[in-house]
């Protein structure tokens, strides 16, 4: 199961190259499909990653309006703010009601802050499609690659 997150990294980052090479749009960070790739069966957690990294810009942008964010300052933030919630969520929405349990957490702990700033550079829209369809080819390539055992 290791070598799957290295497969699926590796892969993300040559897809994410393509994308960006030839469409000029980016994934949400090189690394951010092969993540996703390989949480594409829980859609809970894309949702929850997409939520976080929506929240992350959102908190940020308001942020701006009182403090001076630009460059290095912004990109530090935009991780270190997406980092904060994703740990909130990982921490504090957990239910658990007799037979019921709803465990809500993202992909991975600085994920949430590279999609902020992918939004924040290219938009919501162009992103989130863009992310979502690396991902998928890189799910798509790890299926064949490893016959199946991906989607176990």
């Amino acid at each position: 199961m290791e070598y799957l997150v290295q497969i699926s990294i590796g892969l993300g980052l040559f897809v994410s190259l393509l994308f960006s090479e030839f469409l000029g749009l980016a994934a949400g960070g090189m690394v951010v499909p092969g993540y996703f790739a390989l949480n594409l069966a829980d859609p809970s957690l894309v949702i929850m990653t997409l939520a976080a990294a929506m929240l992350t810009y959102l908190i940020v942008c308001f942020m701006m309006f009182f403090m001076v964010v630009y460059g290095r300052r912004r990109t530090v933030l935009m991780i270190l703010v997406g980092f904060l919630i994703g740990t909130f969520i990982r921490n504090y929405l957990s239910f658990k009601a007799n037979a019921f349990e709803i465990d809500l957490t993202v992909i991975g702990y600085i994920i949430p802050g590279l999609i902020a700033i992918w939004i924040d550079r290219q938009g919501f829209l162009e992103t989130v499609s863009t992310l979502l369809l690396s991902s998928v080819i890189v799910r798509m390539a790890l299926i064949l690659i490893t016959g199946g055992e991906v989607l176990v």
